[in-house]
């Protein structure tokens, strides 16, 4: 299995959880930095094709993030189920978000791979559908399969669940990604008349391009709620299958019409609507520290810093921010849990504070890109609290490497990890 499917399956069951090492921290920030462009592909395992975790928050934000509040301080992840056989309907996984509940089942898999052949005749290849569930199971109707035109045998994929339209899940799945922390080629945002919109990207399979599977998608969101993911490779599986052609066979106008087809809506109308989302915490100004979203803190923790953000994002629990002093521009990200592995914090280099929270400081190069540099202070807190920041020497933890260390120093770091907001308790 790969790393992206191992590390979906960890977030499924324990949200938010990372290892000390800084291999570890490193990928887990890569793939949220990932799921905030919502890379929600459909989970069609099974003989070729398709793994992806699934933003299955109803928000973005967690509730109480520096206070230490139990599980509120998790990323809730979901990931959709895996259909079973070659054509039948697949159980029900065991995550499914809250924009993905279960319909009546009027849409079996058989239809939905009939669907998948009739929304792609157009295009004038032929597809060999795969895999599929129905309406029936959890996470929504999926249906997956092989692309043929001709030039190269291609997968594609086809999701569908429901959103809060006016919810910040929704905003976030038609927003382009920052390009510094997600590489893609060309990404765009378009407004539909009847108030949706779909998002196409050109992009990869891995953001560091260690191999050449190019992955495009395209994602619709209309105002009733209705959400469609679609995916292609330039290749006949997402992993592990060589490269068949140089991109995938849908352009940008095939894989619009591939999401907004009509095939899709007996289905989506048969998904139950999802539960509006809450309130975002913190989004009012002057909500304190304690109960913002790890972006917002960070960037307020970096005010101090005084160095220019040239970008910032974030999801829940996990915040990052692109720093130009204009020396060269430094990612500093940001993870917070709760109840997540200790492991690390009983060597000769671990220092505990007054309070009794330990630190451990690490510097040196970075697990991926030549002349990278990754400083790392991680902190745990004597609740289970863990507190854990990292700057690097590029935009990206893929570089390239554009200064010699991260624009804040190590002490920087250190405050910002140990800020006393982390410990107080919630009102």
């Amino acid at each position: 299995m790969s790393f992206e499917d191992d590390l979906g399956a960890a977030l499924r069951r324990t949200g938010d959880a990372f290892t000390a090492d800084r291999h570890a921290l490193t990928d887990a920030g890569e793939e949220r930095g990932r799921r905030l462009v919502a890379r929600r592909r459909a989970t069609v395992v099974g003989g070729s094709v398709l793994a992806l975790a699934l933003i299955g928050t109803a928000g973005a934000y967690a509730g109480g993030l520096l206070d230490g509040g139990g599980d509120a301080d998790a990323v809730h992840v979901a990931s959709p189920p895996t259909p079973s056989g070659s054509g039948g309907t697949g159980g029900p996984d065991s995550g499914s978000g809250k924009g993905s509940r279960v319909g009546s089942g009027a849409v079996s898999a058989e239809r939905m791979m009939a669907n998948l052949e009739k929304a792609l005749a157009r295009a004038g290849g032929k597809v060999t559908p795969m895999h599929a569930r129905g309406t029936e199971s959890e996470g929504g109707a999926a249906v997956s399969g092989v692309y043929d035109d001709g030039k190269g045998k291609a997968a594609v994929s086809v999701s569908l669940s429901r959103v809060d339209p006016r919810g910040s899940r929704a905003e976030q799945l038609t927003q382009c990604g920052d390009k510094s922390l997600v590489g893609y080629d060309d990404c765009r945002t378009e407004s539909l008349p009847d108030g949706g919109k779909v998002l196409i990207e050109k992009g990869y399979e891995y953001s560091d391009r260690r191999v050449d599977t190019k992955c495009w998608r395209a994602v619709l969101v209309t105002a009733a709620g209705f959400l469609v993911e679609a995916s292609e490779w330039n290749a006949p599986a997402e992993k592990d299958a060589a490269v068949t052609r140089p991109d995938p066979p849908l352009d940008g106008t095939q894989l619009k019409d591939l999401v907004v087809s009509q095939v899709w809506r007996p289905a989506l109308n048969d998904l139950p609507a999802a539960e509006p989302e809450p309130a975002r915490p913190g989004a009012e100004s002057g909500t304190a520290l304690k109960d913002r979203s790890a972006a917002d803190a960070l960037e307020s923790l970096l005010v101090p810093v005084g160095i220019p953000i040239a970008s910032r994002g974030g999801e829940g629990s996990y915040g990052y921010a692109v720093l130009d002093d204009g020396k060269g521009t430094s990612l500093v990200q940001l993870n917070v849990s709760k109840g997540a592995s200790t492991s690390g914090f009983t060597g000769a280099d671990v220092i505990t504070q007054p309070d009794g929270t330990k630190v451990r400081i690490t510097q040196g190069p970075a697990e991926k890109g030549k002349g990278l540099v990754q400083w790392t202070v991680d902190t745990l807190r004597g609740n289970g609290l863990r507190v854990t920041v990292s700057g690097f020497n590029a935009a990206s933890q893929n570089g390239p490497a554009n200064r010699p260390t991260p624009a804040p120093t190590l002490e920087q770091l250190k405050t910002i990890a140990l800020a006393p907001g982390w410990n107080r308790d919630r009102n």
